[in-house]
């Protein structure tokens, strides 16, 4: 029997890099469930996180000492229930006590329904987006696919905020200028296929300044995004085509298949972050594998220890 191969050691030299950056304060909310916990500890373990639970304290013992897991001395913010959990998490990140947000074991939507409260959550003038970062074995770097999770139907102005938010992350993890491939069905542009006019008008924008720091090009269908053989069958000149950094996808629907389909049928990993609010949250799931949530932890350090640099310089 064939043994299944995940990843290709991209994650792991994350891990290297973060090595000598200092653990980030980071807001935990809800960990009350086995491998959310189990998460959490091996973050803190690895140096990458400095966190604090909010939940139910009792539970969150109860939980630790039921599977032999060691809180040790990581400090927890009692919280009644999830909704609590939730609101008190992202209050610690506005009073300035953490610099990261983590999901726990509560619903997505509970946690980032704190994260969008106009008065008490961490809004920004860019609309939140969520990023797969993804280790494929197939594919000879990590590759972005965003968005996945959020945005359902995302408007050509939601694509910009969309775009510009991977891009940021991208260059906080060390690439100077990013590529953008805006994927849609075909490579050429169609006015039945609204995808492909959103595609033509965000590499104008990139052209014009409103999009800054990569290089954008599309449409692009994935064949020849991914595939620069592909794209120099169909007579396609591009930087980008067959070395894209991020794949933008045209909605929640596409990219949520895309994202899947690469983790079930090319054994990828993913690491996911919701980019936008005031800090990055790492957003992780049950079914993730603990390398996945790790992943996910050391991308988002990285991001916050570019962001503390972007301060210090402003």
């Amino acid at each position: 029997m064939t043994s299944v191969v995940h990843g290709t050691g991209k994650y792991e030299q994350l891990l290297v890099r973060c090595r000598d950056l200092a653990p980030v304060p980071t807001a935990v909310a809800h960990p009350c469930e086995k491998s959310a916990l189990e998460a959490v500890i091996d973050a803190a373990q690895l140096k990458l996180i400095a966190p604090t639970l909010v939940g139910p304290k009792a539970k969150i013992e109860e939980i630790a000492k039921a599977n032999s897991l060691e809180l040790g001395s990581i400090p927890i913010v009692d919280a009644a229930h999830s909704h609590a959990s939730a609101a008190k998490a992202v209050e610690l990140v506005r009073q300035g006590k953490t610099e990261l947000l983590m999901k726990g074991s509560l619903h997505t939507d509970e946690l980032l329904g704190a994260v969008v409260a106009r008065e008490t959550g961490l809004r920004t003038g860019r609309r939140l987006s969520h990023v797969f970062i993804m280790d494929v074995p197939t594919y000879h770097k990590v590759l972005i696919v965003t968005d996945a999770a959020i945005n359902i139907a995302p408007t050509l102005e939601d694509k910009v905020d969309i775009c510009q938010n991977a891009i940021d992350l991208v260059i906080s993890l060390g690439l100077s200028r990013p590529k953008v491939a805006i994927l849609a069905a075909v490579e050429t542009v169609n006015s039945k296929m609204p995808a492909t006019i959103d595609a033509a008008a965000l590499c104008k924008m990139a052209d014009r300044g409103q999009i800054t720091g990569a290089i954008v090009a599309g449409p692009l269908a994935f064949d020849n995004a991914i595939s620069a053989e592909a794209a120099k069958i169909k007579g396609i000149r591009s930087e980008v085509a067959g070395d894209p950094d991020i794949l933008l996808v045209p909605d929640l629907e596409a990219g949520n298949i895309l994202a899947k389909q690469l983790s079930f049928l090319a054994n990828a990993d993913s690491a996911g972050l919701v980019l936008g609010a005031r800090v990055p949250i790492i957003l992780t799931s049950r079914a993730d594998s603990v390398r996945s949530k790790i992943a996910s932890c050391a991308v988002a350090v990285m991001a916050a220890h570019a962001r503390q640099t972007m301060q210090a310089t402003v």
